[in-house]
């Protein structure tokens, strides 16, 4: 995670990993090779970075042996908001203005919702 240099202030980063280059979720059924986060990427961006959302372009930011440990990471610290099932096929690196709009589901922990990336 160091080797991203992931500068102090940035608050939002969404992750196009090999995921979307193997097109996994266009496939049928699920595939548990996908890539995510481990327990240790997790917690390092918690205490190094100034992140407060983490997306990723499969249906978990956790990697398939860190499902629980990874979440953990993440959530136990309420300022961090994962995103998952993201759609970054076209999408190459650079700055972007992120808005997601949720669906506004009373009494749920979470919700769908459609993710607009700006230029």
């Amino acid at each position: 995670m160091e080797s991203l240099n992931i500068p102090k202030g940035v608050r939002r980063v969404l992750f196009r990993t090999l995921n979307t280059d193997r097109g996994l979720m266009w496939k049928q059924g699920g595939d548990m090779s996908f890539v995510g986060f481990t327990e240790d990427g997790a917690q390092w961006l918690v205490d190094n970075t100034d992140i407060k959302l983490v997306g990723i372009d499969y249906i978990s930011v956790a990697s398939f042996g860190h499902l629980i440990t990874a979440h953990v990471a993440f959530l136990k610290n309420a300022d961090i908001i994962p995103v998952e099932a993201l759609k970054l096929d076209n999408v190459k690196t650079g700055l972007y203005m992120l808005h997601c709009l949720p669906l506004r589901l009373v009494g749920s922990e979470g919700s769908p919702i459609r993710c607009i990336l700006i230029k």
